[in-house]
C-alpha cells in the first residue's frame, strides 16, 4: 500500500541549490489546483509548457515567474495528476515555493523514492524497472549507465514474462494430460515425455542465464583489484597514483595500512574497486595482524590481484587461499633501479613509468571480463534468487513421473519469473527497494 496515497505529495526533482533551474514536481489528486492556487492565472492544457508568476496564497507576495507543466492521470509519470514547476534554481526561490506548496490542504512532502513508488503502484512501472531506476541514479560509469538503462527499459521484466508464459504453456500440457490419465493412459503418457524433453532444454538454457549472472553483478557492483605484497614496496602510492587521488597514507614506516582501503576506479567506463590492504608479513602486533588477515581474506574473493614487489623487500608470502584469484606481479620502483623478473610488469609511481601501460592492461582485462557489449541480466541478487527458484523447480518437474507434482512445480516455477515484476511475493521487499530513491523520485 502506498504510505498517505490519497495525499498530494510535492519535492524537489532536482539538485540542491543554488542551480541555474530547479524543479519541483507535484503528485496527487489536488496537483493541478496545487499549482492554480499560486499561479492564479488561466492553466495550460497537459503536455503544454506555459510561464506563469507564482504568489505565495498566504501574503501575496510574488515567489517567482517558473515555467508551469502539468500531466493528466493515469497517462502520467505516476499514473496521477502531476505538475512540474521550473524554476530559478536560487535558495530562497525553492525554499519560498516548497514553503507555500506545503502550507495548502491536503500536500504535504513527499518521501524518499514515494513517486516511483506510486508509478509501480498504479502499473507505470514494474518492480524490476523500478530497480532500474535506482542503479541508474546511483550509476557511475558508462558501462552501469547502460546496464541500469536496459533494466530500467524493462529488458529483464520481458525475459522474466517470456519464460513465464512458457511454464504457463507446459502447466496447461500437464493439466490436460491429467484428464487423460485414467482413460487414455497412452495419450497421457505421450504428452508427459514431450514435456518432461522440453522441461529439461528449459532448464539447460535457464543454467545458461545463471551462469552468465556473476557477470551482470560485476558490472552493477564493479570489479574488485586488490593490491598486495609486502610492506613497504608501494602499494599505497600506486593506489594512489592509478586513482589519480590523493586516497591512502603513504609512509616509510612499515605496516602504515592496517585496515582495508577501497577507491572506486573507472576503467574506461566500468567500474573497479582498487583495494588498499596491510604489508604481509609475520608480526606480533595484533592490530597489524588482524589486518593482514583481512588482507588475506579480500585477496581470496578478488576479481584480480596485483602482488607488488620492490625487488628489495622479503618476497611476499605465498597465498594461504584455495583457489587463487587472478594474479599480476608487478615490480615498482623502477625509478630506483629496481629489476623486473620475468613475467613481471615494471613501473614507478612516482615518476609515472609504466603506469600508463598498467592502466590500460587492466581496462582491457576489465573489457574482457563483464564484456559490457552483451546484455547482463540478473544483476540484482533477488533476480539471481527468483530465476534460480525457478530453475529448482523446473528441475523438479523434469524429473517426477507424477503428472499432479509436475504441475505444482510448474505453477511454482511461473510465480517465481512473476516476482521479477512485482506481481506476487515481494511484499516484504517493496520497503527495502523504495528506500534507495532519493527524496523527489
Amino acid at each position: 500500500m502506498i504510505p498517505g496515497g490519497t495525499a498530494t505529495i510535492v519535492a524537489l526533482a532536482s539538485g540542491r541549490p543554488p542551480a541555474a533551474i530547479a524543479i519541483i514536481r507535484i503528485s496527487g489528486p489536488r496537483a493541478h489546483a496545487a499549482v492554480a492556487a499560486l499561479a492564479r492565472q488561466r492553466l495550460p492544457p497537459p503536455r503544454r509548457a506555459a510561464v506563469r508568476r507564482l504568489v505565495d496564497p498566504r501574503d501575496g507576495s510574488i515567489l517567482d515567474d517558473a515555467m508551469v507543466l502539468l500531466f493528466a492521470g493515469p497517462a502520467s509519470p505516476t499514473g496521477e495528476d502531476v505538475a512540474e514547476l521550473h524554476l530559478h534554481g536560487g535558495i530562497a526561490v525553492v525554499a519560498g515555493v516548497l514553503a507555500a506548496l506545503t502550507a495548502l490542504p491536503g500536500l504535504r512532502a513527499a518521501e524518499p523514492g514515494e513517486f516511483t513508488r506510486r508509478s509501480f503502484a498504479n502499473g507505470r512501472i514494474d518492480l524490476a524497472q523500478v530497480e532500474g531506476l535506482a542503479d541508474l541514479v546511483a550509476a557511475e560509469t558508462a558501462a552501469q549507465r547502460q546496464q541500469a538503462l536496459a533494466l530500467a527499459g524493462g529488458a529483464l521484466s520481458q525475459v522474466a514474462t517470456a519464460w513465464r508464459e512458457r511454464c504457463l504453456e507446459l502447466l496447461a500440457e500437464a493439466e490436460a494430460s491429467l484428464d487423460f490419465a485414467e482413460d487414455e493412459a497412452d495419450v497421457a503418457a505421450r504428452l508427459a515425455l514431450a514435456t518432461r524433453e522440453r522441461l529439461w532444454a528449459l532448464s539447460r538454457e535457464l543454467a545458461e542465464i545463471l551462469a552468465d549472472s556473476g557477470r551482470a553483478a560485476r558490472l552493477r557492483d564493479g570489479l574488485t583489484i586488490v593490491v598486495s605484497g609486502p610492506p613497504n614496496v608501494g602499494k599505497s602510492s600506486l593506489i594512489n597514483a592509478l586513482s589519480r587521488r590523493d586516497m591512502a597514507i603513504v609512509s616509510p614506516v612499515p605496516g602504515t595500512t592496517r585496515d582495508v582501503i577501497e577507491v572506486p576506479l573507472d576503467l574506461d567506463g566500468i567500474a573497479a574497486v582498487l583495494i588498499d590492504t596491510a604489508g604481509l608479513r609475520d608480526t606480533e602486533d595484533p592490530l597489524e595482524a588482524e589486518g593482514i588477515r583481512r588482507a588475506r581474506a579480500r585477496m581470496a574473493s578478488a576479481d584480480l590481484l596485483l602482488l607488488l614487489d620492490d625487488g628489495i623487500a622479503a618476497p611476499a608470502a605465498a597465498l594461504p587461499i584455495e583457489a587463487e584469484p587472478m594474479v599480476w606481479r608487478v615490480t615498482t620502483k623502477s625509478d630506483l633501479g629496481s629489476v623486473a623478473p620475468a613475467g613481471s610488469r615494471h613501473l614507478s609511481s612516482r615518476t609515472g613509468d609504466g603506469l600508463a601501460a598498467l592502466r590500460a592492461a587492466l581496462a582491457d582485462w576489465a573489457q574482457n571480463v563483464v564484456r559490457p557489449q552483451m546484455p547482463a541480466l540478473l544483476s540484482h541478487e533477488r533476480h539471481r534468487q527468483a530465476f534460480s527458484d525457478a530453475a529448482a523447480a523446473l528441475g523438479d518437474a523434469a524429473v517426477t513421473e507424477d503428472a499432479v507434482l509436475r504441475a505444482e512445480s510448474l505453477r511454482q516455477a511461473a510465480q517465481c519469473f512473476g516476482r521479477i515484476a512485482g506481481n506476487v511475493g515481494v511484499e516484504d521487499v517493496l520497503d527495502r527497494i523504495f528506500s534507495r530513491f532519493c527524496i523527489g523520485k
